[in-house]
């Protein structure tokens, strides 16, 4: 006979979306399975099937909650930059922290590579949803904002692919695409407000 706790639906959800972001960061995406997850919480495949309905739908699910956390948390930081409450640095760090520490990188080329493309649609919506978010809350043009989140994600990205051997192959401070992310930043935030005083 079983002791395990009978949880609500949404509880058996976030269990298991905690246990999926465990095992991204601990093993990589390679190892976020239906049966892993399942061990990790305790609970049974067929129990995890009935809520995502296969390890794409865990994936997707997944992604969306990555999604929802990243851009939560750069457009605090973003937000904060531009009231000079915050260091335009903390959205770089965090921006290459959610790609690589965070597992966001692994997981969307792992989705890309096996052919879940779809899963990446809440990622990329939440992105979305935060230029515009931004560019109401901040008077910047949304343009401005896009090209800056399309410099900065894929920055972070092949950041934490590649960044690692790249950076000691090239002899360089494993920093250094940070720092070549903020000067992009920078460089393109003076050129947003030289504009915006020209025009």
């Amino acid at each position: 006979m079983s002791n395990r706790r009978r949880l609500a639906p949404e509880e058996s959800r976030t269990a298991a979306l905690d246990a999926a972001r465990a095992l991204l960061i601990e093993a990589g995406p390679q190892a976020v399975t239906l049966k892993a997850v399942a061990a990790r919480i305790g609970r049974t495949h067929a129990n995890l099937l009935h809520h995502f309905g296969s390890a794409a739908g865990l994936q997707h699910a997944l992604a969306g909650r990555l999604a929802a956390d990243i851009t939560a948390t750069i457009g605090d930081a973003v937000l904060a930059a531009h009231a000079r409450t915050a260091d335009p640095r903390a959205i770089v760090d965090l921006t290459f922290d959610a790609f690589d520490r965070e597992g966001a990188g692994a997981l969307a080329s792992w989705m890309i590579l096996t052919g879940n493309r779809d899963a990446l649609d809440p990622i990329l919506e939440a992105i979305h949803g935060l230029v515009d978010q931004l560019a109401a809350g901040t008077g910047i043009g949304a343009r401005q904002i896009a090209e800056e989140t399309l410099q900065l994600v894929l920055l972070a990205l092949g950041d934490a692919l590649l960044g690692a051997p790249m950076a000691r192959a090239l002899g360089l401070s494993r920093e250094r695409a940070r720092e070549l992310a903020l000067d992009q930043l920078l460089a393109t935030a003076r050129k947003g407000d030289a504009d915006a005083v020209a025009g």
